[in-house]
């Protein structure tokens, strides 16, 4: 309401940013001049501000009482038509990657800072109106030591020395005004960097990141990847690239993937591999940059109005970006990637007793900071990809193109965009927008066929069923697909694309059609549903899923069963005997990869605890199989070894990777790196089959950012109560505005804590949890308090009395609705399990 009511208020022009960067390491000065005009004189305003202190506030050249600084905002009154504010202020670094993020390198000392300011955090490094749809301009001065680089949203104009008031050196760089954005969109990033330069059509690319990485900064992967998605996104959007640089930033301890801050990326440095890994790790960076990089048009040029578009922002980029790889990038089956990795995050979430809407009510940023979830990036991507399947390829591109042209530089809504797709579709969208964005829950869809005596298909139907939660039945347009048997293969004979609608649809046009084997009601992964099989179909699936010839429908067949698993419709010892007894014939490694981490988590998760053990025995034998066989060198070979390094149960298994580890047993063309030694020593702490003093060993060789953060994750996983008592006395010391240590370490502490193969030493936190959880929420700064109600939540401890605990403290706390959010959900992911644990037992 105070945001909407500011945006008819005000019409923000410009910001001046002046940032002294050169001081100590706690805080550093800010200095804003906004320019903003007032539709209605006389009126008071707010503008944003977090602060450490203020030193002085003019308005229109008029002191402004300091006392109009507090809870984060200045008070305004008296405005003119046309303003200009000024604000000095100390701000402070954090060490949580909100607002002003500082990091010192113990590498090599170097000092690195950058900003991250999504949804609503730029206030904390200079005076604004933070909210999206009050663009304006940007320009920017920075002093900095010496020695450092700044990047910002433009290129520099001028770099030249300053002195400071203590004598010693400085240099102030200049940006030049940006166009209109929203204040999450702008950025700055300084230190010490190593950079790499391109171009493309003339328009400057930049990679930075620290000295001490600089080695695996493999620029020619990524600028290829990323010339790739300015050719593809030039032609679809059919825009030019909207600003005069892109740079693509690599900064440490980051708690995002990455954030598309206008022509200055900021991304994890875990996307640079200080390791050997796999193609599919590339392929899903590659997937992240082209994310990233369609933000630019989708987002920065053309911006959301408000967070309820948020989903529109992400599931475009989502969707652009998939589209992209498939089309124009050595990673063809990205949409197979797309179905069985991430499609499988947005069903689980709309499976969930807070589900939502694709389009939400976000009332505050509260809200919205708890909303990057898989309805809003994944649900949303997906109903896109229908909704292109609804109106045609050529015809959303065009309307994609009217929406850009009309809307550049400036704010747009969904109705925006659907009002161009259907001038250029002649298809009325209002229905269709009412029952895909403005209702939850998941579809289910299956084949209904009846024979005639010669074994024709007589009478095809596909058939609709909703949950009693969402009961909705949704028009969709699918594919059907026939496939036959080719002695191992699976070969597609037919397929028909049509609409289906209602509880049940008829498809004349498949009568007299001979049966095949596999009827695929979903092919080639156009809706958003989930489906299920006739009684051949699934003895078809169950037969070999993996032999089809196309990645896609396999990926779909895989999809299904993972759903069916976890609806407690195939007891979970049989999904892992299935997969078990088909990895060597899947070829893929995409597939291969997503399938394995769903399996161990059906195995620990679904399976009876009975036959838990037994279940993560199976998979390693088989994983333990595959690399025995598999090329040497080759990335088969070396996932195998990873995925075993995150199983393994038996004294077999960790002797061998105690060998790999210690060099007693090579594997031809395996080099066990950086990476994967700490992964190999995590699973031997874990087990109890090495102990503390090798952390020190390993830490000594690895004395980076990353090797610390290894050795808390390994410290953390050491499986005794004194460990456990050990890392939630440091997670517990974290209870001020800043955290003792980074968020990123308490992160990594966390992660070996709650190792989901201790659930018995688990057990005694599982109500401190609930003890501390909503004043950690209040206390933490929001992002470190989001990772530890997510992350510290007794996740492994699956019982009726983790339900019940939850229960009590959403009845007794009654916690904000963002909290009560994640515990809702992490309730239901345990009432799964508790189901799904029930009909493996019955098995």
């Amino acid at each position: 309401m105070q945001a909407r009511r500011r945006a008819t208020l005000i019409a923000v022009e410009s910001y001046a940013v002046e940032l002294d960067l050169s001081g100590d390491d706690q805080t550093f000065t800010s200095t804003t001049v906004a320019r903003f005009g007032c539709t209605a004189p006389g009126s008071a305003v707010f503008i944003d501000l977090a602060a450490s202190a203020v030193r002085s506030i003019d308005l229109n050249g008029r002191p402004v009482p300091l006392s109009a600084w507090s809870g984060g905002h200045i008070r305004l009154g008296a405005l003119a038509a046309h303003n200009t504010l000024r604000v000095v202020a100390d701000c402070a670094y954090s060490r949580t990657a909100e607002g002003m993020h500082r990091f010192t390198d113990p590498a090599d000392g170097s000092v690195y800072v950058y900003t991250h300011f999504q949804p609503a955090e730029a206030h904390r490094v200079y005076a604004c109106f933070d909210q999206p749809d009050l663009k304006a301009t940007f320009e920017l001065g920075v002093v900095v030591p010496a020695d450092w680089q700044v990047v910002a949203n433009t290129q520099p104009d001028s770099v030249g020395k300053a002195r400071l008031a203590s004598g010693t050196g400085a240099t102030r760089w200049h940006f030049p005004a940006t166009p209109p954005l929203p204040t999450y969109a702008t950025s700055v990033a300084a230190g010490r960097f190593h950079s790499v330069s391109g171009s493309w059509q003339r328009v400057p690319l930049s990679l930075y990141c620290r000295r001490s990485l600089a080695a695996y900064l493999d620029a020619d992967e990524l600028l290829e990847v990323t010339w790739n998605g300015f050719d593809f996104y030039q032609r679809l959007f059919g825009m030019p690239y909207p600003f005069g640089k892109y740079d693509l930033v690599f900064v440490p301890e980051f708690n995002h993937a990455g954030m598309e801050n206008a022509a200055c990326v900021t991304l994890t440095e875990n996307m640079l591999f200080r390791s050997r890994v796999t193609d599919v790790r590339h392929e899903r960076r590659a997937s992240l940059l082209l994310h990233e990089l369609a933000h630019m048009w989708f987002g920065n040029m053309v911006t959301m109005t408000w967070w309820d578009d948020l989903w529109l922002n992400e599931s475009f980029a989502t969707y652009a970006s998939t589209l992209c790889q498939a089309e124009a990038t050595r990673w063809p089956g990205a949409w197979t990637t797309f179905s069985q990795l991430f499609k499988t995050s947005a069903y689980h979430q709309d499976q969930l007793t807070r589900t939502h809407p694709i389009v939400a009510d976000l009332p505050d940023v509260a809200t919205a900071e708890v909303s990057f979830d898989g309805i809003t990036y994944y649900k949303g991507a997906s109903v896109l990809k229908q909704l292109v399947a609804y109106v045609g390829r050529e015809a959303f591109t065009a309307g994609l193109q009217r929406y850009f042209q009309r809307h550049q530089w400036s704010t747009a809504t969904l109705a925006d965009l659907l009002a161009a797709v259907e001038a250029t579709s002649g298809r009325d969208l209002g229905c269709w927008s009412k029952e895909w964005l403005q209702t939850a829950g998941v579809n289910t869809l299956r084949p209904d066929y009846r024979l005639a005596g010669d074994g024709t298909i007589d009478g095809f139907a596909v058939t609709q069923s909703a949950p009693e939660a969402h009961p909705l039945l949704r028009p969709h347009r699918i594919a059907v697909g026939l496939y036959d048997r080719e002695g191992t293969t699976l070969t597609r004979r037919q397929r028909l694309e049509v609409d289906v609608a209602g509880d049940r649809t008829s498809i004349p046009a498949l009568d007299g059609c001979r049966r095949p084997d596999l009827v695929l009601v979903n092919d080639d992964d156009l809706t958003y549903a989930k489906i299920r099989f006739d009684d051949r179909s699934l003895a078809t699936v169950l037969a070999g899923a993996a032999h089809a010839a196309n990645t896609l429908p396999a990926g779909v067949c895989w999809t299904a069963m993972w759903d069916m698993c976890r609806d407690g419709e195939l007891p979970a010892r049989d999904y892992v005997r299935l997969v078990a007894g088909t990895l060597d014939a899947i070829d893929d490694p995409g597939m291969l990869e997503t399938l394995l981490l769903q399996t161990v988590a059906v195995a620990r998760d679904y399976a009876a605890p009975s036959w838990r053990l037994t279940g993560l025995r199976q998979l390693a034998d088989a994983l333990h199989r595959m690399l025995v066989l598999a090329p040497a060198g080759s990335d088969r070979q070396l996932f195998c070894v990873q995925m075993l390094a995150g199983l393994a149960t038996s004294d077999e298994h960790l002797t061998l990777l105690r060998e790999l580890l210690e060099g007693a047993t090579r594997l031809p063309g395996l080099r066990v790196d950086t990476e994967l030694r700490w992964l190999l020593l995590r699973r031997l702490i874990s087990r109890g089959a090495s102990d503390e003093s090798t952390i020190g060993e390993h830490l000594r060789r690895d004395r980076t950012a990353a090797g610390l953060r290894h050795a808390a994750t390994c410290r953390a996983a050491i499986p005794t109560a004194a460990a456990k008592a050990t890392t939630w006395r440091l997670l517990m010391a974290a209870d001020g505005q800043q955290p003792p240590t980074s968020a990123a370490m308490v992160g990594a502490s966390l992660t070996g804590f709650a190792d989901l193969d201790q659930a018995d030493l688990l057990e005694p936190y599982a109500q401190r949890y609930f003890d501390v959880i909503v004043a950690i929420w209040r206390d933490w700064p929001a992002g470190l308090a989001r990772r530890f109600a997510t992350a510290g939540y007794p996740t492994p401890v699956i019982s009726e009395q983790t339900v019940a605990m939850t229960d009590e403290c959403l009845s007794r706390d009654r916690p904000p609705p963002a909290l009560s959010t994640i515990l809702l959900e992490r309730r239901d992911d345990q009432l799964r399990a508790l189901r799904a644990r029930s009909r493996d037992s019955r098995a």
